[in-house]
């Protein structure tokens, strides 16, 4: 418990605590705590891959610490913390509005920054451009509050962070390095790229200047461009909504003019796997391909009365246990040219599925980094106060039993993020994919 005040007091300890919404009930509290441990222990696809015992404890030490949690914002951050033992990309807790919009990640009043992790240091990646010229993209936050950033994210970041993966836990301490309620106070250190040392004392607030250095490129579903050689570059951000695939089959009759592909799954966070599936059908030859191969859990009430530690386990939800076949029955003319899928740690969930069905089609090749690793189908609940928490339901592999989940999905060529590329405004992995292609073509 006192590891935890610590913290509190750290991060809020110029914050009157009459500013923090404090409507939340003990009995709310500990109902809550409750709610979310209990679907875990039924529902959670990995529970028998954690240690239950302590699992346990750290339960019965939360039904105390959540009671002594001064406002709603402490007593979710500890449910946060608490989902984030887990280490799981799709089990975790998120705030409710009304704390939610008193939230800023990196908002100063004058200032915003953007942060981006190369090799554990928070870089700044973006920066309003009034104050571009005192903080230049490239700068390196290297203490807050005395502290170093190494040590910060470790101990008052990472804690937080639900993750499957090593790598994604990196870059989200990093990404949300700066996130506090409105009126948190920060001592930040920044090295300049000059070598210079500068210091701010700044105050958590929104800011109104929404223009940037560099600029925020508006968001697209799917994008189409062209390169030398009639190389098509086909970005698809998101396969979240339906109109990803409305979207991708308007631009149809022009993509079939490529002679190479790629497609840029770097920054699409997943969504539907269906959607996936079927933008795949006009990307391959195959009649027939194989998902991921999937199971969750069943409980049997009467083998815990005969006290066998069997009562539940992992078992196949459909009946074929190495993956669905997919039929692809599409009779429109498909897009079959030689392809590289653009990969990195954004790549997550319905991508991910995407890339296992298509692990086996000759043509395609993945080029970047690992993926998020992380998959499922998870289960949505409320919190108290209109928080919401998932917990995942659902265990995905390769059809032959290969785990990614906690891993990543590996590229057959690794082009690691550099921070020279990114301040240089290269794409080293768009560039090793095109120098592929030319040498298919």
């Amino acid at each position: 418990m006192r590891s935890y005040i610590l913290l509190i007091c750290c991060l809020l300890s110029s914050l009157s605590q009459a500013q923090i919404p404090n409507e939340l009930s003990a009995e709310d509290k500990v109902y809550g705590l409750s709610k979310f441990w209990q679907e875990v222990n039924f529902s959670y696809i990995y529970y028998d891959q954690i240690d239950q015992l302590k699992w346990n404890a750290l339960f019965k030490q939360y039904i105390s610490e959540v009671q002594q949690t001064e406002n709603d914002y402490q007593y979710y951050r500890l449910l946060q913390k608490f989902s984030a033992y887990l280490e799981d990309g799709h089990t975790d807790v998120w705030l409710p509005k009304y704390l939610r919009q008193n939230i800023f990640n990196g908002e100063f009043g004058d200032y915003h920054f953007y942060l981006k992790n190369f090799s554990g240091r928070a870089i700044v990646s973006r920066v309003n451009k009034s104050k571009s010229g005192e903080i230049p993209v490239g700068s390196e936050i290297i203490a807050i509050n005395d502290i170093p950033v190494a040590k910060y994210m470790k101990e008052y970041v990472e804690p937080y962070v639900s993750s499957s993966t090593a790598h994604v836990r990196e870059d989200r301490a990093v990404e949300y390095l700066l996130e506090a309620y409105q009126g948190t106070k920060f001592k930040l250190r920044f090295k300049l790229p000059s070598g210079v040392e500068k210091e701010l004392n700044l105050s958590v607030a929104a800011c109104a200047e929404d223009s940037f250095a560099p600029a925020k490129e508006p968001f697209k579903l799917v994008d189409l461009n062209w390169q030398a050689n009639d190389i098509a570059v086909l970005s698809i951000n998101s396969f979240n909504t339906w109109d990803t695939f409305s979207e991708f089959k308007e631009k149809l009759p022009e993509l079939q003019k490529a002679k190479g592909l790629i497609i840029d799954l770097r920054e699409n966070g997943g969504g539907n796997s269906g959607v996936a599936k079927v933008v795949l059908h006009y990307l391959t030859k195959d009649t027939i391909f194989y998902g991921p191969r999937s199971q969750s859990r069943k409980y049997i009430p009467t083998l815990k009365a005969w006290n066998q530690s069997e009562y539940y386990h992992d078992f196949p939800y459909r009946p074929d246990t190495l993956g669905i076949g997919d039929r692809n029955l599409l009779k429109g003319k498909r897009v079959v040219v030689p392809t590289a899928v653009l990969i990195g740690h954004g790549t997550a969930s319905a991508a991910e599925d995407f890339l296992i069905y298509s692990h086996e089609m000759d043509h395609m090749i993945k080029i970047g980094e690992p993926t998020y690793g992380s998959t499922g189908m998870p289960l949505m609940f409320q919190m108290p106060g209109g928080g919401v928490a998932r917990v995942c339901t659902k265990k995905d592999t390769y059809p032959d039993g290969t785990v990614f989940v906690g891993v990543g999905i590996q590229p057959d060529i690794e082009v690691p993020l550099d921070l020279e590329d990114f301040l240089a405004d290269r794409d080293p992995v768009l560039q090793q994919a095109l120098n592929y292609l030319n040498n298919k073509l």
